[in-house]
């Protein structure tokens, strides 16, 4: 069973980016990789987004996009759990 860490605050200065350097160790990527990945996830989330709000004003639209595109987004993001020793952390 995964464990979770507890979520942690904004530190102020050097703590935060002691924080921000820990994450990226934790989840064995650079800054820039982990930028890549969690912009990524925004567009794919604003797609989902939109999609569900296109299937909400006409139902005949859009009919499994969002679905089909959040399960895709928890299936890589349990693969990278899992690469990672299967931490799951509450942000």
């Amino acid at each position: 069973m995964a464990t979770s860490k507890p979520v942690k605050l904004i530190l102020p200065g050097r703590q935060f980016i002691q924080s921000c350097r820990e994450h990226h160790a934790e989840v064995d990527e650079t800054y820039f990789q982990h930028m890549r990945f969690a912009m990524t996830m925004s567009f794919r989330l604003s797609k989902a987004a939109s999609a569900a709000l296109v299937h909400a004003v006409v139902p005949a639209l859009c009919e499994t996009t969002a679905s089909r595109e959040v399960s895709a987004m928890h299936d890589e993001i349990t693969r990278r759990h899992s690469m990672h020793g299967g931490v799951v952390k509450a942000e």
